[in-house]
């Protein structure tokens, strides 16, 4: 059951409940805008990822910019944004199970669905769900470039599988989804370019043979928030699938640019409020924000704007900060944002965003595909 909301509009951001979901609306709006802008000048389209915000609301804005539709990995994600009068989705992941694909033909009344596979077994399942529900599937084929996780080999194995599809009578070939995930967080722009390099060349030859077979690409699909201007500048991908670049977070913040400086494209928009509940003694102060309000596998959060408390563990309801004898000790009761090391599964443990401006609160958005893991 989803708790009542921590804020109500108008009220000042002090007076937030806690643990809360911040979204400084001036930095999320203007990374909207950036990323709009960057990808109608490289020329392609933008699927933004919604794993990232699982909100109807923030997809409706994403639309409002210029994006083609979203990306979902699961299906109880899809329905929220196609309820939510998101129309054009794809689920850039293998569905396994007859139920499931049942509800995937099902959604395609309400939007135009496309859905990926690595795998014959997965061609004759959907085959069977689209003759069952009279409808036609978009089905794209998952390439492995680099990942190691699904998808199939680039080259002739594809192509069998893209042949597969396309010899179904219920199903249509959509393309390819080429996506490397790890390349996202490799540190330094040499080696994000030199990783997506080979992801771009094995992309491409695999489109060359799909062509040489008759069958054309009408979305050939990846890219993330590390990477998405290398796979742009490309001409082989035709739609981007970044999904943090609207939050960002604390571990995207150790990419760096040519230079060698942390990569500065986009901000944090993104945090998760916590009140000081304990200050037990000197140089120690305890949030009340643990592991069940902020994700760690990405490293610990940052403190915003205070570089001088250093989050340094966190339990179940507890999050333990730690400072210097130089440093002015943090009240009891003081609010302070935290900056989440993984973004995605942050939002996954809140039912709202409080979204903030100037230090009010202006809006309220359930976060409606929150634990839709199936």
């Amino acid at each position: 059951m989803p708790q009542s909301p921590p804020a109500i509009p108008g009220m000042r951001e002090e007076e937030v409940d806690t643990p809360a979901l911040l979204i400084d609306l001036d930095a999320f709006e203007a990374n909207l805008d950036t990323m709009a802008a960057k990808v109608a000048a490289a020329g392609v389209k933008l699927r933004p990822h919604a794993k990232t915000h699982k909100s109807a609301v923030i997809a409706q804005l994403q639309i409002a910019r210029g994006a083609v539709g979203n990306c979902v990995q699961k299906m109880g994600e899809a329905e929220a944004l196609a309820w939510g009068g998101v129309h054009n989705i794809l689920v850039s992941n293998q569905v396994v199970g007859a139920s499931k694909l049942a509800r995937f033909a099902a959604l395609s009344t309400l939007a135009q669905m496309a859905i990926c596979v690595d795998d014959l077994a997965q061609v004759a399942a959907l085959e069977a769900a689209g003759r069952d529900a009279g409808k036609r599937l978009t089905v794209l084929v998952e390439i492995d470039v680099g990942g190691r996780r699904c998808g199939v080999a680039p080259g002739s194995e594809a192509v069998a599988l893209a042949q597969a599809i396309a010899a179904s009578p219920h199903l249509r070939f959509g393309g390819l989804q080429a996506y490397h995930g790890r390349a996202q967080h490799f540190r330094t722009l040499e080696e994000r370019r030199t990783a997506i390099g080979v992801t771009v060349d094995d992309t491409r030859r695999t489109v060359d043979m799909l062509r040489q077979q008759g069958l054309a690409c009408e979305i050939v699909g990846g890219a993330g928030t590390g990477t998405f201007e290398i796979e742009a500048e490309s001409g082989v991908f035709t739609e981007l699938q970044a999904g943090s670049y609207v939050f960002m977070d604390a571990d995207y913040g150790r990419n760096l640019d040519g230079a060698g400086a942390p990569v500065s494209t986009f901000r944090n928009a993104l945090f998760v409020l916590a009140t000081v509940m304990s200050a037990p003694r000197p140089g120690i102060a305890v949030l009340d924000a643990g592991h069940k309000a902020v994700a760690i596998d990405s490293g610990l959060p940052l403190v915003w704007q205070r570089p001088d408390l250093r989050a340094t563990s966190l339990s179940d309801e507890h999050g333990k900060l730690e400072f210097g004898p130089e440093t002015t000790a943090p009240k009891l009761g003081e609010k302070l944002r935290l900056v989440p090391g993984h973004c995605d599964p942050t939002v996954e443990r809140f039912d709202w965003y409080v979204g903030v401006r100037q230090g009010r609160v202006e809006c309220v958005w359930p976060i409606a595909a929150r634990g839709a893991m199936y």
